[in-house]
């Protein structure tokens, strides 16, 4: 995924994610079924993903803090999907006579539909992280080499808090707008060992998603240079 989008893969992206929001909602969110979460959550998750494609560096400074604060507070909505997949625990795969797991084509539909908004929100997720950290490189003249390091790990840390916000304080980020005082609150009593080593494991996992892609880009540009 390169720093910036063309227009017309940016097109793709929007109407790949409307397409499966349509689909979930014309066949789980309809029915009321247990998945019906997944709504909400990929429609969250894809927020700051549409945020980011409208932030360049051509753009006015209050439009840049503007939609760069939005993206922020939006921004964890993408990891916190992965979080989604402990519901794959709901699917109960395996024969209790046999043990072995069942061929159920519907129980297959739903790990599909799962992993299909995980994989999306968090991979599209990272390039909206990427492409934030360059624009701030470019507008602030900061040396690539030191700051954009710095710049993700502390994005990333931010994501990593939000995740635990929304999993276990169950805040979602239009909270902020509805009731600010009572969000703030519940931020500053939140702090413990425990939800720090959360927000570790949730940082960790971010970290080496982010280090794959980085590293499948760059391993691919340099074949293409050699070719």
């Amino acid at each position: 995924m390169g720093d910036t989008m063309l227009k017309k893969y940016q097109w793709i992206v929007r109407m790949s994610f409307i397409s499966f929001m349509i689909y979930i909602y014309a066949t789980v969110y309809s029915e009321s079924g247990v998945y019906s979460f997944l709504l909400l959550n990929t429609f969250l998750g894809y927020i700051p993903i549409e945020l980011a494609m409208h932030i360049t560096p051509q753009r006015s400074k209050l439009f840049f803090y503007s939609f760069f604060v939005l993206w922020l507070l939006f921004y964890p909505n993408a990891p916190y999907v992965l979080t989604d997949l402990f519901h794959l625990a709901m699917l109960n795969p395996y024969n209790h006579t046999t043990g072995l797991m069942e061929f159920n084509l519907h129980l297959w539909l739903n790990f599909t539909n799962l992993l299909s908004s995980a994989i999306a929100c968090s991979v599209m997720g990272i390039w909206s992280l990427e492409h934030i950290t360059n624009i701030i490189l470019i507008r602030f003249q900061l040396k690539k080499r030191f700051y954009k390091p710095a710049l993700i790990l502390i994005l990333t840390i931010i994501a990593s808090v939000g995740v635990y916000v929304g999993r276990f304080l169950r805040l979602h980020t239009a909270y902020l707008f509805f009731n600010p005082q009572w969000v703030v609150h519940q931020l500053v009593i939140m702090w413990s060992p425990r939800m720090l080593v959360f927000v570790a494991f949730m940082f960790i996992i971010q970290i080496i998603l982010w280090g794959a892609i980085y590293i499948s880009r760059f391993s691919l540009n340099n074949e293409e240079k050699t070719v």
